[in-house]
């Protein structure tokens, strides 16, 4: 499929039927907004507008900030670049958003990936975490990363395998000889009924990196999929992982823009 008609499938098959929302959360769709959020003292929200903000965006995104204000929960703008209207990203800064890095919407399809040869050096192992310790690994891992702490994450993985096992599965590479830490991790989400699935995290720790983790691990799930029936992968990629999965059969078809807003 070229990268065009596999945006039309994602945008049709996960975007307009909100398919890829955070498994647990509340979920409304309000005019042309898709929204969803939980509510608590560490409760967020989310919303993305797939089908455009009709005759008068300013009100459609002044009565989302309302929406958020009164319940006292920050919550992240996801546009797309081919959102209408064409400036809805300086529309939103406008309302009090804050821009954040733009990432690259990857999609392909799962036997491109598995067309490609991958393989592990002899002194690591791949398996699947088991439970709350080894998710504790991998929040050291990602904290060491991206410097976002480890309880969220932790509590994240914990609670979404608890309430969703069917849904997730997450991986971790581990050096053999020395009894280290975890030196790589990654996990999938699946989408039933869209025939997505949907590949997160990936982190590796410098000195590990340009040894093959990254691509084992993407091949490694997207043979998961392949075995649950599932035909694409998706991935929200950053300018580091953005060559490696184009190197291994998947395109890049869109950019994604998140913006912040806080009470």
């Amino acid at each position: 499929m070229t990268p065009d008609e596999l945006l039309e499938v994602f945008h049709r098959r996960i975007r307009l039927p909100d398919a890829d929302a955070i498994p647990g959360w509340k979920q409304e769709h309000v005019g042309g907004v898709h929204r969803s959020y939980v509510e608590g003292p560490d409760g967020a929200g989310f919303v993305e507008a797939p089908r455009g903000l009709g005759d008068d965006p300013d009100a459609v995104i002044a009565g989302e900030v309302a929406f958020f204000r009164e319940r006292g929960l920050a919550f992240e703008w996801k546009t797309y670049a081919y959102d209408e209207p064409a400036d809805v990203g300086e529309r939103l800064e406008r309302h009090g958003f804050v821009r954040d890095d733009p990432e690259t919407l990857i999609l392909g399809e799962v036997d491109q990936v598995l067309a490609r040869p991958s393989a592990l050096p002899s002194k690591v192992r791949m398996r699947e975490a088991d439970g709350p310790d080894d998710y504790a690994r991998i929040a050291v891992l990602t904290d060491s990363l991206w410097h976002n702490g480890t309880e969220r994450i932790v509590d994240h993985l914990a609670g979404e395998a608890r309430m969703f096992p069917d849904r997730l599965s997450v991986f971790l590479v581990e050096d053999v000889l020395t009894g280290g830490p975890v030196v790589s991790a990654a996990w999938v989400r699946f989408h039933p009924g869209t025939g997505f699935a949907s590949l997160w995290g990936g982190g590796t720790l410098p000195e590990w990196r340009r040894q093959g983790l990254y691509s084992a691990l993407l091949v490694h799930r997207a043979r998961l999929a392949k075995d649950r029936g599932y035909e694409f992968l998706r991935v929200d990629a950053s300018a580091d992982s953005r060559p490696i999965l184009q190197k291994l059969g998947l395109h890049a078809v869109t950019v994604t823009t998140p913006y912040h807003w806080r009470p």
